[in-house]
This record gives structure tokens, C-alpha cells and sequence, in this order.
């Protein structure tokens, strides 16, 4: 019974049930007052119907006594009477004794007061006898004392408005039960949405971070809202796999530096008998320590556009300028190196983001050609690193193309990843940041950031949408 009582009260709580309510009471009450104006304005001109003819009959009885007198008002009087009908006619001297017409029993108080009334009243003869009838009549006094009533019968028109007062009795009784059943199916429902989602909430917060909330496929609110957690719910299962693998990462490819440097350390506390070896020492020491420091920076930077906390670098910028300016930094760079860079910018490529960002990503893409090209490009046997930036329709397009092995298309996303480094390169300077560093970039401008296939070479590729297009 407790159990019982917990679900209903649950389900009385529920926002659904409230405002299936709340909808329900609006329903009731403008079905109350609809009918309710209906009838009240039937009533009424059924009423002022009845008056209107009570007060031609009065005018009409009235001219019957102007032309005949008193025997011609009670021959009119008979005649109609005798006429089934709901109309009640009465003469009656001024005592009140019944001269001519169909009713019985009315009252010399009443007679004597002219105008309309509404009295209980006894037909002479009819097929139900002496049954006390209601009625509506207008009391006339004629010259010389006598009374005239005029009247129809009301006992159909209430019984009518009794039968449309059940009715509307019962009409909302109906809209009750029948909107209580319904607010009770509609909240049932949602609740055991709800309550699905909070299992599935819980067992995420128990870490289970694989968990999903249901999606029931109707396209609904709750449908909507169930695709937005988990879209949520993946990037944070996403970031949280990132944040193991950067502690994993951090304990393998760190150890080595970390140990490098402090057994350079030990080395010169132990060996080192002139300045000048203390000085070497001190330096190899600084120079580890500013590599460990670089690699900090770089995840820390990854790490604030991954949370999405660069707002206060966001801005509007023309990322040809930023593209031209790289390529004319690294111009004389790439030519020591022995290649050439073959820049192909387009003008008028707006961004919205950070244009630092920006020229930090196409610098680390630069260093990483610079590493891996070799001399084996265009007709003059100087290697070639290609960067192209073109505008394609609401998408800013910007690639870099190198000579270098390229990477196997099944290694392309893993090497996207931190400290990833593939097996042909961990003999080359850097710790496998740069490319995360670009993707994270990429992510934090709207657009996506992948690597594709040079024949020769690979092929790097921003793309990203036109400010006030993302």
C-alpha cells in the first residue's frame, strides 16, 4: 500500500499530470461558461417569447371586451380554452369567483394585483386531471371590476432546462473522468521516461560513462533532450578517455626526460671537478627542463580548447593575413631546410576565432614537414611543401601538403592523438603534440581537422566555416 501510495504521489507531482490538469480545469470552466450562456440566453428569449405572447393575447382579449362586452370576452374565453393547448385563460368577478376559462385554485391575492406572475396552478380538465401545473400569467382588470388572467403553462420549459442542467451535469462529469484518465495515461508515460532516465543517470555517475539515455523515436521533447545528453555525455566520455591517456601518456613519455634530467644532475654532483663541466651539466639541464616545460604548455593549451575556455581570444580575422604571414615567416626557413614552399592563398577568408590559434596550428604543420619531406618533389629534385588556402562556398579550406612517407591511412586518427608517435619517427625531435594541438584548433574554430593521402606525401587539411556560417 506504502508502494502504491509513493508511485501516485509521484505521478500527482509529475509536470505532466499538473498541467494536464491545469488544461483540464481551463476545458471545464470554458465548457461551464459556454453552455451555461447558451442556455441562460434560450431561457431567456423562450421567456420574453411567452410574454410577448401573453401580452398579444391580453390586447386582443382586450378589444374582444370593447366590441361584445363581458358574454363576448367569456364566449372568446370558452372557445380557447377548449383548444388544447399550453395557454391558460381565467374571468373572474371581482370576489374571485371563476366566470369562464381552464384553471382552477387561483388565489384572490394574486387576482388583485395586476401584472406578471408565476404561480402553481390546476387545469379544469386535461389528461392528467388535477395535476398542479406551473405557469407564467399576466392578471388584467377589466372595467367593471371583473378579472382577466392570461398565462402559458412552464411545465415543459423546465422540465427542459432540468433535463439541459443533467446534461450539463453529466457533460462535465464526463470531461473529468475522462481528462483525469487521460492526464493520468500522459503522466504515467512521461514518468516512466523520466525514470529510465534517472536509472540511467545514476549508473553513469557510478561511472559507467559508456551509458546512453534512451531515445524512443517519437521526435519529441524528452527525444530531444535525450540526443542532446548524450552528445554531451560522449564528449565528456570523450574528454575523460583523453585525460587517462594523457596520464598515461605523461607516465611513459615523460619518465625518460624526467629521468635523463636527473641523472645529468646526479652526473654533475658526482663527476663534475671544473666549472666548465658544471656549466655543461647545467646547461644539458636547462635545456631538458625547457623541453619538459614546452611539453606542459602545449597540454595545457590542449586541455583549455578541449574545455572550450579560449572565449577571450575569439574575435573576427581574415585568416588569409594569418596564412600569408606564416608562409613568409617560414619562407627562408624552408629554403635552408633545401625544399621550397609553394604558398597559394586566397584573399578574403573571414574566420571567427582565434587567429594565434590559428597561426600556431599552421606553424606546428609547417615544423612537422620539415621533419619528415625529403628531397624528392618537382623537376628540380627540391622538395616541395605545398600550403593552399581557398574559400569553398560557407567552408574556408586550408591544406599543406609535404613529400615525406605520409601515414597509413588505418594510423591517421590514432596519431591525431597526444603523444602519439609512429614507429618510423620516435627517432625524430618532439614529443607527438603538434597534430593534437591542430586538431584541438580545428574543434575550437567549428571545423574539423584530417589527414589524407598526398600520392606522394600527406596531406593536411583544415577545414573550417566562414564566420557567421558555423
Amino acid at each position: 500500500m506504502g508502494g502504491f501510495l509513493d508511485s501516485l504521489g509521484k505521478l500527482l507531482r509529475t509536470s505532466a499530470f499538473k498541467l494536464s490538469a491545469f488544461y483540464l480545469v481551463i476545458f471545464a470552466v470554458t465548457i461551464f461558461l459556454t453552455l451555461g450562456y447558451v442556455t441562460w440566453n434560450a431561457q431567456r428569449l423562450v421567456n420574453q417569447q411567452m410574454v410577448s405572447t401573453i401580452e398579444a393575447e391580453i390586447t386582443g382579449l382586450a378589444e374582444q371586451f370593447e366590441r361584445g362586452g363581458l358574454p363576448r370576452l367569456i364566449r372568446s374565453i370558452n372557445r380557447r380554452s377548449r383548444s388544447p393547448s399550453a395557454s391558460l385563460y381565467l374571468i373572474t368577478t371581482r370576489t374571485g369567483r371563476p366566470v369562464a376559462g381552464n384553471v382552477e385554485a387561483v388565489s384572490t391575492r394574486l387576482l388583485a394585483q395586476p401584472g406578471q406572475h408565476r404561480i402553481s396552478y390546476e387545469r379544469v380538465s386535461g389528461e392528467d386531471g388535477m395535476r398542479v401545473h406551473r405557469a407564467l400569467v399576466r392578471v388584467y382588470h377589466l372595467p367593471g371590476g371583473n378579472r382577466l388572467l392570461v398565462g402559458r403553462d412552464i411545465e415543459e420549459n423546465e422540465r427542459m432546462r432540468d433535463v439541459v442542467r443533467r446534461a450539463f451535469v453529466w457533460s462535465l462529469f464526463w470531461v473529468f473522468l475522462f481528462g483525469g484518465v487521460g492526464g493520468w495515461m500522459v503522466a504515467k508515460r512521461l514518468l516512466g521516461r523520466v525514470e529510465a532516465m534517472t536509472l540511467t543517470t545514476r549508473s553513469i555517475m557510478a561511472g559507467d560513462l559508456g551509458g546512453r539515455l534512451a531515445i524512443a523515436g517519437t521526435g519529441d521533447e524528452l527525444d530531444r533532450l535525450a540526443e542532446s545528453l548524450n552528445t554531451m555525455l560522449g564528449r565528456i566520455e570523450e574528454l575523460m578517455a583523453g585525460m587517462r591517456q594523457v596520464s598515461d601518456n605523461i607516465a611513459h613519455d615523460l619518465k625518460t626526460p624526467l629521468t635523463r634530467l636527473r641523472n645529468r644532475a646526479d652526473d654533475a654532483l658526482r663527476e663534475a671537478r671544473t666549472p666548465e663541466e658544471l656549466r655543461t651539466a647545467l646547461e644539458g639541464a636547462i635545456e631538458e627542463s625547457d623541453n619538459l616545460i614546452r611539453v606542459f604548455n602545449a597540454l595545457l593549451m590542449i586541455a583549455r580548447l578541449e574545455a572550450g575556455n579560449a572565449g577571450d581570444l575569439v574575435r573576427d580575422f581574415d585568416a588569409s593575413d594569418i596564412a600569408t604571414d606564416v608562409a613568409e615567416l617560414y619562407d627562408a626557413v624552408v629554403e635552408e631546410a633545401g625544399m621550397r614552399l609553394d604558398a597559394q592563398i586566397a584573399p578574403d577568408l573571414p574566420l571567427r576565432g582565434s587567429p594565434e590559434l590559428l597561426a600556431q596550428a599552421l606553424t606546428n604543420l609547417i615544423d612537422n614537414a620539415l621533419k619528415y619531406a625529403v628531397p624528392d618533389g618537382d623537376d628540380d629534385g627540391q622538395a616541395v611543401i605545398r600550403l593552399v588556402a581557398v574559400r569553398d562556398g560557407a567552408r574556408v579550406r586550408i591544406s599543406l601538403r609535404d613529400h615525406g612517407p605520409g601515414i597509413p591511412e588505418e594510423e591517421r586518427e590514432r596519431v591525431l592523438g597526444r603523444f602519439i608517435r609512429l614507429e618510423h619517427s620516435r627517432n625524430r625531435p618532439g614529443f607527438g603534440l603538434g597534430l593534437s594541438l591542430v586538431a584541438a584548433v580545428a574543434r575550437l574554430h567549428g571545423g574539423t581537422f584530417r589527414l589524407e593521402d598526398g600520392a606522394p606525401g600527406l596531406v593536411a587539411v583544415l577545414d573550417l566555416p566562414v564566420a557567421g556560417k558555423g
